[in-house]
């Protein structure tokens, strides 16, 4: 059975062929000839369907250009389909609108040219900038409307690509060279302002008032000379050396006004009253009326005439540890508290091994600072007089810190 644009030949159905290609078989006959037909005529017209509808949607469309793969792709696809009909007006219309497309895309692409080469001009002027924030940003609206332009001739796209990006990473590339130096440049200050609170906790140690004070006006103008470092990094710093100076201060003031004069013998009594109250309360349970007591008995202390008699260099430092174990139980306590929240409620059994183990912690820590203290102290041998002082402070001041937690955790263990 014959048909305008096939036939049927011993059952099977053939497409005659179009534009150079031979007769091929599309199919096989399933219930008569003329049903057969009617089902390949049909699939020709919902494939000249798909053409129109791929033309209107070219015209609706502003992005033309965007419809080229699907068209070839659709051209192909007729080429090969299984449907009987004239493939070739088909095929023309597609051919004519390719033609027209590529005509676009090719203005597109000189279009997209001139709007890159523009870009490149625009950022070629901004790679050295060094207004880094207003740069950065300029350079991200850049990108952004590079990446919006299309694309352009397949043989200039990689060399106009690489042309910009080039560009562009030079100037990521010095500003990332810029904060790293400006980030080496505060490390090395930071170190200038630790340097300098070191200076000012030895200073404040210092039992000569004078030499104290003197320390802290050199040091103070040292900060004031010292290089930038970003802010949440000074300002911890910052805190502990003006409240050591300003106790400094405080101490050489009073020097100055120092207040009326007391007896020796009337001095040492007192002296050794209030050691003695601080040492019982060194051997009770920590309390909240205990540490009132205790900050009271050391305002007492603090207006007490600063000279004191020689004799009383060994109740002066039995003071200072009895202090030191009630504030440091104080402090023991506050952290199990912060720690457990049933604390209260644990047998006293449990307690006391649990301070045992905090406190043996908190020791070594205090030993190896120790250790590191002794072995600054044996290696930074200078001829200056200040400088021994302050390390023998130093040395003393933390050894006292683990002769407290000693003391401390022998109470525990008794208990």
């Amino acid at each position: 059975m014959d048909h305008p644009y096939g036939y049927i030949k011993e059952k099977k159905v053939f497409l005659k062929g179009f534009l150079g290609q031979a007769d091929r078989q599309i199919g096989e006959v399933k219930e008569d000839e003329a049903s057969t037909l009617k089902y390949f005529e049909a699939r020709f017209d919902q494939l000249k369907e798909k053409v129109e509808k791929l033309k209107s949607d070219i015209q609706e469309n502003e992005n033309k250009g965007s419809f080229l793969m699907k068209l070839i792709h659709l051209r192909d696809s007729l080429m090969q389909a299984d449907a009987l009909g004239d493939f070739v007006p088909l095929i023309e219309v597609l051919n004519d609108q390719e033609s027209a497309l590529n005509e676009i895309i090719q203005a597109n692409r000189s279009k997209n040219l001139e709007i890159k080469e523009a870009l490149i001009l625009e950022a070629e002027a901004l790679k050295d900038d060094t207004d880094w924030k207003e740069t950065t940003e300029a350079f991200k609206d850049l990108k952004l409307r590079w990446i919006k332009t299309g694309p352009v001739e397949k043989e200039l796209q990689e060399e106009i690509e690489n042309r910009f990006e080039s560009i562009v990473q030079h100037f990521f590339e010095n500003r990332r060279h810029f904060f790293e130096g400006l980030a080496l440049q505060a490390d090395e200050n930071i170190k200038v302002y630790e340097s300098l609170v070191a200076q000012a906790r030895e200073a404040h140690d210092l039992p000569d008032v004078k030499m104290a004070f003197d320390i802290s006006k050199k040091i103070q103008k040292q900060w004031k000379e010292s290089g930038k470092v970003p802010a949440e990094r000074r300002q911890p710093l910052w805190d502990e050396f003006s409240k050591l100076n300003n106790r400094i201060f405080s101490k050489y003031k009073r020097t100055l006004n120092p207040g009326p004069t007391m007896h020796p013998r009337e001095l040492m009594r007192i002296v050794e009253t209030l050691t003695e109250e601080i040492k019982q309360l060194a051997g009770k349970p920590t309390s909240y009326e205990l540490i009132g007591r205790a900050k009271a008995i050391q305002e007492e202390w603090r207006k007490l005439p600063q000279r004191k008699p020689k004799e009383a260099n060994l109740i002066v430092r039995s003071f200072q540890f009895f202090s030191d174990i009630v504030f440091e139980k104080a402090f023991l306590e506050k952290l199990v508290h912060g720690k457990y929240e049933d604390w209260d409620q644990k047998p006293l059994e449990e307690q006391t091994q649990i301070k045992i183990a905090l406190v043996k912690d908190l020791l070594r820590r205090d030993q190896t600072e120790l250790e590191a203290a002794q072995e600054n102290s044996d290696n930074f041998r200078v001829q200056s007089a200040d400088f021994d002082i302050m390390m023998k402070k130093k040395l003393f001041s933390v050894k006292r810190k683990v002769d407290v937690k000693n003391y401390i955790l022998k109470q525990l263990s008794f208990n």
